[in-house]
């Protein structure tokens, strides 16, 4: 089967299905592509920004957005005194405006209003399980992709536009003219649950453990953790035990001790292998990169998804016209890569800084900062500096540069 439209985005994630919503709302034929059937995968990115709750307010969903089940968080908390006690290091809720935290949503459910909201346009078109597996080339130019549904079904899919929206396992990162820049990690992440209680602390809270960084998002009745092991460590530390890890684990978060044995099968715990890395080039003739097929971020900060968001607000608006007249070229794709390129290269700059800094340090067993009086400086800043305070929960909250969507797609 052959189709056509006018801009074919890859991927039905955050990134691709606000870029779909954005561009429908302003009369652009666009259908998005998802390999899945459906959105329910536990572990994903569940952080909704003060940038991204702005935005919805801009979109009209607000309302419909505070209906969906959520946690609100205004507190990062780091381990970071003298005794390893919990030190709030960003206070989102001091900052002004509206949005003064973070909505921890599960991303299913953003996704599925986004889609629902989307499907109302008559521009508008969703395909679940179905995988872009090449791109269709025609004179040098993305024309579009070929596509296999779940039930093996196969067909083309051209379009004026091609946009990325797949994650860092994305087809574009195929093609060696984007040319891929990665940097070194010191670390990968097992995901894991525990329940949550009466008494525990509330928002982003960390630890620090044997060789391993913990970081637990409040759920309500549940704890999301994160343990940050060193790189390429996952079976050697599986090998040792999982009442080994418990150990090392609450020792490192003693007030969940009465809960280790909750983890009972090493089948609950998720590897996540961390990259941080970014294509030289976003773009070529017919097509776009954003989000994560654009650069692949760390957890540090938990901000990835918030700039893949943005990333989309700043390609709608710089491609809604040329779409709307059928007529996209190289220098508007350009355009958006040249936007977006600084934010993103900042933000990989203060993960790689984390990384060297702090983490590697950690997951070695030396203090942070390379020496503890360092660390304790820092510390009281951190508590009596009101304004040094308030940087953190600032970039955690909107990033770098905040983006505004296009005035057509404001309701």
């Amino acid at each position: 089967m052959e189709q056509r439209t006018t801009c074919c985005v890859v991927g039905g994630g955050p990134a691709g299905m606000v870029l779909g919503l954005l561009l429908a709302r302003a009369g652009v034929a666009v259908t998005v592509l998802e390999k899945h059937a459906d959105f329910l995968r536990d572990f994903r990115g569940d952080t909704v920004h003060p940038s991204t709750l702005a935005l919805l307010d801009d979109l009209g969903l607000a309302e419909r957005f505070a209906k969906l089940p959520q946690r609100r968080v205004t507190t990062v908390q780091l381990p970071l005194g003298p005794d390893r006690s919990l030190v709030t290091v960003g206070n989102i809720g001091a900052l002004p405006g509206k949005y003064n935290y973070i909505a921890m949503v599960p991303q299913w459910d953003l996704l599925n209003l986004l889609v629902d909201e989307a499907g109302r346009e008559p521009s508008f078109a969703v395909r679940m399980s179905t995988e872009a597996t090449s791109f269709l080339m025609e004179r040098g130019r993305v024309a579009g992709v070929r596509y296999r549904t779940s039930d093996g079904r196969t067909g083309e899919l051209r379009a004026t536009l091609t946009v990325a929206c797949d994650g860092r396992g994305s087809l574009a990162r195929s093609l060696p003219e984007l040319g891929l820049r990665r940097f070194a990690c010191p670390m990968d992440a097992w995901w894991f649950r525990l329940p949550r209680r009466e008494g525990d602390p509330h928002g982003l809270v960390g630890g620090v453990g044997d060789r391993f960084f913990t970081a637990m998002i409040d759920r309500g009745d549940y704890w999301q953790c994160a343990a940050l092991i060193p790189k390429g460590t996952d079976a050697e530390r599986r090998a040792a035990g999982l009442d080994r890890f418990m150990a090392d684990f609450t020792a490192a978060v003693p007030w969940l001790s009465d809960r280790a044995h909750e983890l009972r099968s090493w089948d609950e715990v998720k590897l996540l292998d961390v990259r941080l890395d970014r294509l030289r080039r976003w773009h070529r003739p017919g097509l776009l990169c954003i989000g994560d097929a654009a650069h692949a971020m760390s957890p540090v900060f938990g901000i990835g998804i918030n700039l893949a968001v943005e990333d989309a607000v700043a390609a709608a608006r710089h491609l809604v016209g040329p779409l709307r007249e059928d007529a996209v070229g190289l220098r508007h794709v350009r355009r958006v890569q040249r936007r977006r390129w600084p934010t993103t290269a900042a933000t990989q700059a203060l993960q790689r800084f984390a990384h060297s800094r702090v983490i590697e340090p950690l997951l070695a067993g030396r203090p942070a900062f390379g020496n503890p009086r360092r660390a304790k400086r820092l510390t009281e800043l951190l508590t009596t500096s009101r304004w040094l305070n308030r940087v953190p929960a600032y970039f955690i909250a909107y990033g770098a540069l905040r983006e505004r969507p296009p005035a057509a797609s404001v309701r």
